[in-house]
């Protein structure tokens, strides 16, 4: 798993799988963010695993699908909302992570 720091309360990664929950917990981290709609591709976890792992562990989970190559103002917007409520910090996650980074600094803007 390759966690980017983007800011002290705010990482993005790549695809996780269940097991990875455990990890990202031990690091520190108080939530969970899916920017990846389900189904991208035959190789990823189901988000509702990854969520029940999450909260399983005590993380605070929210899922935001943005569709890779078309963000919209209204993800955006989702984005801005879910982070203003999940506990800190963040690892959010899609299929390569920068998704994550791009809705981070759109949010920012």
């Amino acid at each position: 798993m390759n966690i980017i720091e983007i800011t002290p309360s705010y990482s993005v990664s790549p695809q996780i799988t269940v097991a990875d929950v455990a990890t990202i917990a031990e690091r520190g981290f108080n939530a969970i963010m899916c920017n990846r709609p389900d189904g991208e591709s035959a190789d990823q976890t189901d988000v509702a695993e990854i969520r029940a792992e999450a909260e399983r562990l005590g993380l605070a989970f929210a899922f935001v699908p943005v569709i890779s190559g078309g963000i919209l103002p209204d993800n955006v917007a989702d984005f801005k909302a879910a982070l203003a409520e999940l506990p800190t910090p963040v690892l959010a996650y899609c299929r390569s992570g920068g998704r994550c980074q791009n809705l981070w600094m759109l949010a920012r803007s």
